[in-house]
């Protein structure tokens, strides 16, 4: 829990740079201006459609309307929010993180030396991969909403999911070897899952929610780097201290 403090502290830190802000906001921006877009031309017929489907008809048979059209109402803002999170979080992992991985390699961690692969296309798969079984598992997981608790639960684990699987590779895939990047997956896997449920737990809060994307890479990038330094610098303490 410690590397996830350190990480959120270096996170938060970085805002002391405008360029971190540009690379901050330009997410927020889409997801806003997408939140706005989906509940002015989307949400009326959402709602309509949930309205078409149990157990909103059930309760409409129960003389309940009223509790049915804010139930479809909650799953209408639910989604949006949730394809909003979504469409930031492909930006941040696809365009942002190059540029904050070469902010932060040039400063903090020019000391870490990429040894992996440059390749853009495999972050993009990796994002788009994730958005899929994001995508689906919200969608399959709809009927639990309805037990008490759930439907806070479900979203929140789900954008943990989501953060980890997208922003845990796409932060090392430039540096980390294949053997480096097996190795960190297994001894950091509860911690990366940690980190991508703090950022999912923010991104309900009001206003900073919008934030959460482009911090939820940047956090990931210092977890990230931070861990593969330690893992090199173990490597080398162990081959130095071999017996010839």
């Amino acid at each position: 829990m410690s590397d996830v403090m350190l990480a959120l502290q270096r996170t938060f830190a970085d805002l002391k740079h405008g360029r971190v802000w540009l690379y901050v906001l330009t997410p927020a921006l889409v997801s806003l201006l997408l939140t706005i877009a989906l509940a002015f031309w989307a949400l009326g017929a959402f709602v309509q459609y949930l309205l078409g489907y149990p157990p909103m008809t059930w309760l409409m048979a129960w003389h309940l309307a009223w509790l049915a059209t804010l139930i479809a109402y909650l799953g209408g803002w639910l989604a949006i929010l949730a394809v909003a999170y979504l469409g930031a979080t492909l930006l941040s992992a696809v365009a942002i993180m190059p540029l904050m991985l070469k902010f932060l390699t040039e400063g903090e961690y020019r000391d870490v030396a990429p040894m992996g692969k440059d390749s853009f296309v495999a972050a993009v798969i990796n994002s788009l991969l994730a958005s899929v079984i994001f995508v689906v598992g919200w969608l399959l997981t709809i009927p639990l909403w309805l037990i008490p608790g759930f439907s806070l639960l479900i979203p929140l684990l789900l954008m943990a999911w989501l953060n980890r699987r997208t922003f845990a590779y796409d932060a090392l895939s430039l540096h980390a070897t294949a053997g480096e990047w097996a190795v960190l997956r297994k001894r950091h896997k509860g911690p990366l899952f940690m980190l991508g449920l703090t950022m999912a737990l923010l991104a309900h809060i009001p206003v900073i929610g919008l934030l959460v994307p482009a911090l939820a890479a940047l956090s990931f990038v210092h977890y990230g780097l931070e861990a593969l330094r330690r893992e090199r610098r173990g490597a080398l303490v162990s081959i130095e201290g071999e017996k010839p």
